[in-house]
């Protein structure tokens, strides 16, 4: 079940509050009990236990009785907080459908001032020990590492839009709350599920935008046609929570990846044969 404008609209004070409460406790307890709860928020234990159950019912809380008994934000729980934040200021009016599920973020669609892409950012449980391997920024002990994971997800993302964007073709970015980035909407399909019509022309501007994030100091480190979207004029490069600086000492080996990630499926969707060594020294100057 995803999240919808209901989630939102069907809530008591009460039940957005005691969300809020969870997410704060959750920095020093896995399981917030359920006493903490009620003196947190001073309410009766029947009155919390209520609002409790309604939040569970809506998907938005889980309870636990092991190692003790406790409750805790589930990823739509806090998918409700930051639409709350971002609906308060005006930066959402309207939430719309589904449009995209990867293993770390599902992506909506939404109305502002004008069409909007909500991508909210789902480092869980089961990829948050491989995230933290892989990506220095992620925080190596947590009581709650998905929340923390999510969000730090989500503002690296964000720092790299506003950075690349004009110069890059990316999303434009509106908005951020907590693990939730607002850019604007993309009409158009991954190159995955694309057929091109002119493949040398949109693989020229692919590598072309890969030399403009490079000259801002930006590799991507996770470039691949599953991550490079085009609307029938023009590409964008998406997902950005992995991107690393060009001083990174991983910088040029993600690189070489990234450009023979993009090289490889033009040679062997579209026959189109790009010698990798002529491209890096291209991106590079």
């Amino acid at each position: 079940m995803g999240i919808s404008a209901d989630h939102v609209r069907g809530l008591h004070r009460y039940e957005v509050r005691i969300l809020l409460i969870l997410e704060r406790l959750m920095r020093r307890y896995r399981w917030v009990p359920l006493d903490i709860i009620r003196r947190t928020i001073g309410l009766s234990e029947s009155e919390v236990s209520y609002r409790l159950g309604r939040l569970m019912a809506k998907g938005l809380v889980r309870f636990d009785a092991v190692p003790y008994e406790g409750y805790s934000l589930v990823f739509m729980g806090y998918d409700v907080l930051a639409l709350i934040s971002l609906s308060r200021k005006g930066t959402v009016q309207a939430l719309g459908p589904l449009i995209g599920e990867g293993k770390e973020a599902v992506v909506y669609e939404a109305l502002g001032l004008s069409e909007l892409a909500l991508k909210f950012h789902r480092v869980g449980q089961r990829s948050f020990q491989s995230a933290r391997v892989t990506r220095e920024y992620m925080p190596e002990e947590s009581h709650c590492p998905w929340i923390f994971a999510s969000r730090l997800s989500a503002e690296r993302e964000f720092e790299a839009l506003r950075t690349l964007h004009p110069a890059v073709s990316v999303p434009l970015p509106v908005d951020i709350n907590r693990h939730t980035v607002v850019m604007e909407l993309v009409h158009g399909n991954t190159l995955n599920r694309c057929t091109l019509e002119s493949p040398s022309e949109v693989l020229a501007e692919i590598l072309e935008n890969v030399r403009l994030a490079y000259g801002n100091g930006i590799i991507h480190a996770d470039l691949s046609e599953f991550n490079v979207m085009h609307d029938g004029s023009r590409v964008y490069l998406i997902d950005w929570p992995q991107w690393v600086s060009i001083d990174h000492p991983n910088a040029a080996e993600l690189l070489v990846r990234d450009i023979g990630n993009i090289t490889r499926y033009f040679s062997r969707r579209y026959g189109i044969e790009v010698p990798a060594d002529d491209v890096l020294g291209e991106v590079t100057g």
